[in-house]
């Protein structure tokens, strides 16, 4: 018997699963031929919708650009010991080696007198003016790497110190101090980004949900009618849903074309600014997963909004 039961069972389920998707596609393309309906309304709405999601977008890839410059801060993080000018080449090599022994330094780099003035040849732009001068006026450098230089800022102190109290050290300069105000900044900026996210993730929510309350008016004669037959607050909010999911869907799609075309177009200058500083530096736009969260995010927060518009008037409106 449970042979001959189990069959007509696993058909009624396979039966109301494809009407239940059945439904709902239905609700979804039905949503999406009503938007086409109102071309003007839609598009004023999912241009509101677009360039709120673009701001946020825009700033998120700006910051994501500017971090890209400060990526690789921590392989720069270096401390440079600028020797005494009685300190003769030989004995700033052996310092210089004395110093790869010590247990907190990664690496030690000696640049002479002579390179440091052939590197600032190079890259000041003074090459002729520095023919003028008589003598070498740059000092030995000794260029020091210490070991985990962003986590361990009191051993760094220390180490500065240690370094001063050398008689072939006239100066010590730690490189640490402008890398922690940039990471700082950049922290600022993260932030800001976070809550000019969510002010405009309010509007999009907002225009939403106000969108779909207008929508709900214009259709009260039917949604009254569905009542009286029987239906269901979930059954009359279906498709609402779904106008809500299109607006955030195609609003974000939107705006990952705006946020697109304006780094083309800005692509070009940063490219020429990065060669005119000797630097590869390339322009990030917006990976395919982020592609794909900025429609997810975008569509959530329409739906969401659609939702708490729906919960509450449906509860009001009664049929007269």
């Amino acid at each position: 018997m449970k042979k001959r039961n189990a069959k007509p069972f696993a058909d009624r389920l396979k039966e109301q699963f494809s009407a239940y998707l059945l439904n709902h596609a239905h609700g979804l393309f039905s949503s999406l031929g009503r938007l086409s309906r109102t071309p003007y309304t839609s598009a004023m709405t999912l241009l509101v919708l677009s360039i709120a999601i673009s701001l946020a977008g825009g700033f998120y890839i700006v910051v994501a650009n500017i971090q890209q410059l400060t990526g690789n801060l921590q392989a720069t993080n270096q401390m440079s010991l600028f020797l005494r000018d009685n300190v003769t080449e030989a004995a700033g090599l052996k310092l210089t080696e004395q110093l790869k022994q010590h247990d907190s330094i990664v690496d030690a780099k000696y640049i002479s007198k002579k390179q440091a003035l052939e590197e600032f040849r190079l890259n000041s732009g003074f090459a002729d003016a520095l023919k003028a001068l008589d003598t070498n006026p740059l000092p030995s450098v000794i260029q020091v790497l210490p070991k985990n230089v962003l986590e361990t800022k009191a051993d760094i102190d220390k180490l500065q110190g240690e370094f001063k109290q050398m008689p072939q050290v006239e100066f010590v300069q730690v490189d640490m101090q402008w890398v922690e105000r940039v990471q700082t900044i950049m922290q600022i900026a993260g932030r800001g980004v976070t809550l000019v996210s969510i002010l405009l993730g309010f509007a999009v929510t907002f225009v939403t949900a106000n969108t779909i309350r207008l929508e709900l008016q214009n259709r009260q004669d039917e949604v009254f009618i569905s009542k009286l037959v029987g239906a269901t607050n979930a059954f009359i909010q279906r498709p609402f849903l779904y106008t809500g999911f299109w607006l955030g869907f195609l609003g974000g799609f939107l705006a990952w074309i705006i946020i697109t075309v304006m780094l083309f177009i800005v692509e070009s200058p940063v490219e020429k600014l990065s060669i005119l500083y000797n630097a590869s530096f390339e322009l990030l736009f917006l990976s395919f997963t982020e592609f794909l969260s900025l429609l997810m995010i975008a569509s959530l927060l329409a739906v969401f909004g659609a939702w708490v518009v729906l919960y509450y008037q449906l509860r009001i409106l009664k049929p007269q």
